[in-house]
């Protein structure tokens, strides 16, 4: 899940839209020519061995970076060293890296045997499609890498995630069976390529031809946001009481499951020899993609336990590599995976093994998982007025069955959204909501949610209108506008319409000013929301409104430049017919 910026093309987690989702089998016939990276074997290789140390030892992927901007972070190797003795302490003493980069490989190799650490690694060589002379380069490095420290490279592999039918770095199995045998042909170590368990599933001969073990990655939690339907995270006909740990229980079924198609084919291709590892899977601490309701620190060690006894069984895995060891930043959206946060501080799921001094802030217990709810759906709101945001109010008005509640995008991280006296809008007391956007590369957004409700407002479809009071002097466009359905149960759906100064009422000169925008001029710019992959579910459907007032600016439909910090002031939000 971590590459070399240069070819990084947005969040990793979105790039993983077409995922879990997109999981036929790959080919059934394939060229054996050769492709760019050296001659490809027509026979298989006679396998080598991978170390029993390989096997025994706890494994963890690892990635050194700790800022915002990977390509302009400066990887020390002290901040390794505390990264790898950190980890060694824990008992992880097998990591598995991306890359054969100087900046990264080279340099980890170089503490691990400078400062004499009990350390071993899987080295990466990370290919690129389209660009044959960083793949070259890559490869040479990455042998010199491997025959320098052959006591701490135990195994290579060679391509992350390249062959998947849903891969962004799309290489063909041609092709990287030779640049599988170019680097085999060079070193003693046994050779991989890690990829999707769909590929794993399916691997054509010439590469499996060419590889002495699978190194197999599978995300049950990714899987409930790309492609719901593989298994049923929701549990909702379990009781509330035990639905965490079915779910929990039902994700490792996943992953289970997933091994078990690539055993099952493997073994079909009489390679029943050929040892298999989990190269990738994890659990996120943190919801930074749409994982709510799944994505907590108890989870996550929920998730854990169950690899470890799967690992200990005598039909799992060689061994399991969990992604990741610590969060990084830089992944935005798909970041929060790490058994460490980026601070270094241990998670829940690791506590056990680190002193108290070394926790991460929160006390936890297993009552704390997080786990399904499905939202109430009340009857329509029959009233003309629907407020929710006013002090002052208004005869027959109707108010949400539950508290809103604000929240800003990617876990609260993309805006500050305090209640503040210092300006309200005229006639509506003395507060308003002061938004200041802490813009990603995106954008940001705020929504205005519903924990647990959705609101029935069928009955604003023909005449209704957003209100809204609004105060700033925001350069550009802004998004207003509302959601209906639930990510959780992939019906999320986004309902908003950019608008200039000057139109419905809006005005950017620092004045207070009521916005009025009929429904008829949002709703034509629905559009399923992040993550979203079955247009059957998510659609507009104005009886589930689970976010009454959204309020965003993502650059993509705005037109607007990046970064935009203007503060935005809101009060008097209602619907109105």
């Amino acid at each position: 899940m971590s590459t070399p910026s240069l070819f990084f093309t947005g969040l990793l987690g979105r790039t993983r839209a077409l995922a879990a989702g997109l999981i036929a089998l790959l080919m059934t016939a394939l060229l054996v020519a050769c492709g760019g990276g050296g001659q490809v074997p027509a026979q298989t290789v006679q396998a080598r061995s991978l170390s029993p140390e390989f096997f025994s030892r706890k494994a963890v992927n690892y990635s050194p970076y700790r800022t915002s901007n990977r390509d302009t972070e400066v990887v020390t190797k002290a901040n390794i060293q505390q990264d790898l003795e950190l980890l060694a302490q824990g008992g992880f003493t097998l990591i598995r890296i991306f890359d054969s980069s100087d900046a990264v490989a080279k340099a980890t190799l170089q503490v691990i045997k400078e400062r004499k650490l009990d350390m071993k690694m899987m080295l990466g060589i990370y290919v690129a499609s389209g660009n044959e002379a960083f793949s070259q380069a890559e490869m040479a490095r990455g042998v010199a890498l491997a025959n320098a420290y052959p006591d701490i490279v135990l195994a290579v592999s060679v391509g992350n995630e390249t062959m998947v039918s849903w891969s962004f770095n799309k290489i063909a199995p041609e092709t990287m069976a030779g640049y599988i045998s170019t680097v085999r042909n060079q070193i003693t170590q046994p050779v991989t390529t890690d990829d999707n368990w769909a590929f794993w599933a399916s691997a054509p001969k010439i590469i499996t031809d060419v590889v002495d073990f699978a190194a197999v990655h599978t995300y049950p939690l990714l899987d409930t946001i790309f492609s719901p339907d593989l298994w049923d995270w929701q549990q909702s006909s379990v009781p509330a009481a035990s639905r965490a740990a079915a779910m929990m229980d039902a994700a490792i079924a996943s992953a289970k499951k997933e091994y078990s198609a690539v055993r099952t084919y493997l073994d079909g291709r009489a390679l029943t020899n050929m040892p298999i590892v989990i190269g990738e899977t994890g659990w996120k601490a943190i919801p930074a993609g749409g994982e709510t309701s799944r994505a907590h620190p108890v989870n996550q060690k929920m998730y854990f336990d169950r690899l470890t006894a799967w690992k200990a069984e005598a039909s799992g895995p060689k061994n399991i590599f969990y992604f990741e060891a610590f969060d990084e930043p830089w992944k935005q959206g798909d970041d929060k995976w790490g058994l460490f946060n980026v601070n270094r501080q241990a998670r829940y799921v690791v506590q056990s093994l680190y002193p108290q001094s070394l926790w991460e802030p929160g006390n936890y217990t297993a009552a704390d998982a997080l786990y399904y709810i499905p939202p109430i759906n009340s009857g329509p709101v029959t009233a003309n007025r629907y407020t929710l945001y006013s002090e002052v109010a208004t005869a027959g008005e109707a108010k949400p069955a539950e508290i809103g509640v604000f929240n800003a995008w990617e876990n609260g991280s993309t805006a500050a959204y305090p209640e503040v006296s210092t300006s309200a809008a005229p006639g509506d007391g003395s507060k308003s909501i002061e938004i200041t956007p802490i813009p990603q590369v995106w954008g940001w957004g705020l929504a205005l949610g519903l924990p647990t409700t959705a609101e029935n407002l069928s009955n604003f479809a023909t005449a209704g209108r957003l209100n809204f009071s609004i105060k700033t002097t925001y350069a550009g466009k802004l998004e207003v506008g509302f959601l209906t359905g639930t990510t959780g149960g992939g019906s999320a759906y986004d309902v908003y319409l950019p608008i200039s100064s000057g139109e419905y009422g809006y005005m950017n000169d620092g004045q207070w000013h009521e916005v009025s925008i009929p429904l008829s001029a949002i709703t034509p710019r629905g559009a399923m929301a992040f993550g979203m992959t079955d247009p059957a579910k998510s659609k507009l459907d104005l009886t589930k409104v689970t976010n009454p007032f959204v309020i965003a600016d993502r650059y993509s439909v705005t037109g607007n430049g990046a970064g935009a910090t203007t503060k935005i002031y809101i009060d008097k939000i209602y619907w109105s017919k």
